[in-house]
């Protein structure tokens, strides 16, 4: 059964390192998800994004000069305005599953997004709270119970914080 395993890294240093020993264990940058607020992000923005890596450090660029180096990386990099919370950058699988709530979910937002993953709603308001004061949203795509323990393991050893997984919920496509 597939999962999304989700953490929050308190700083850019952090989501990066466990981006990079994800990518280092074997998990492909396309399965590995970061969400983010946009620092000084109160752009009316409804959603940009740019496709696949090694163009998401251009895109970077593009949605604010701040998305670089390995989560730059990442498949799918763009800006997204989240009603109610203002601009997030969002990279990999999740830039897909929550640019619905960005461009015209004004009811649920990033919660709804949240929800919509498949994060129980007890932990999207977690992680809402969380990325409000500006802590990064990590997530990977697992296949297997060993592949959850390895990275669990990988989010420990990094220094991530409110570990938790998900069954995955398919996204329809052209989203």
């Amino acid at each position: 059964m597939s999962k999304s395993i989700f953490c929050i890294a308190n700083n850019r240093l952090i989501a990066e390192r466990i981006v990079e020993r994800l990518e280092e264990a074997g998990f492909s940058l396309s399965s590995i998800s970061v969400l983010y607020p946009e620092p000084g992000g109160t752009r009316d923005i409804g959603h940009e994004k740019s496709s696949k890596a090694p163009e998401g450090a251009v895109a970077g660029a593009a949605t604010g000069g701040i998305t670089g180096g390995v989560i730059g990386l990442l498949a799918g990099v763009g800006a997204l305005a989240i009603p109610g919370l203002g601009a997030f950058i969002a990279a990999g699988p999740i830039m897909a599953a929550l640019s619905g709530a960005a461009a015209g979910a004004a009811a649920g937002g990033l919660l709804g997004g949240l929800i919509g993953l498949g994060i129980p709603e007890i932990e999207a308001k977690h992680y809402e709270t969380k990325l409000r004061l500006g802590n990064y949203l990590v997530s990977v795509h697992a296949d297997s119970p060993e592949d959850v323990d390895r990275v669990k393991a990988i989010y420990k050893e990094a220094g991530a914080e409110d570990i938790g997984t998900s069954r995955e919920v398919a996204v329809p496509a052209g989203h």
